[in-house]
């Protein structure tokens, strides 16, 4: 399947959010995840799944000064 991934064209296995974020090794970080401009709350995560073409925005927290 093919996703845009911080729009990126990424190439993936994965069928699903949790699958994906593994894949990309962001497990265990804080992030804030939108699903075709769409925000998806932490607690949907696992039961979101992905279709081809869907674009993927991970976003981190940073700091800064």
């Amino acid at each position: 399947m093919v996703l845009i991934v911080n729009g990126a064209r990424t190439e993936t296995a994965a069928t699903s959010l949790p699958a994906l974020l593994e894949e990309l090794d962001y497990q265990h970080r804080h992030l804030a995840i939108a699903v075709n401009h769409e925000v998806v709350p932490r607690a949907a995560w696992a039961k979101a799944m992905l279709n081809d073409g869907d674009a993927i925005e991970i976003i981190t927290p940073r700091q800064g000064g």
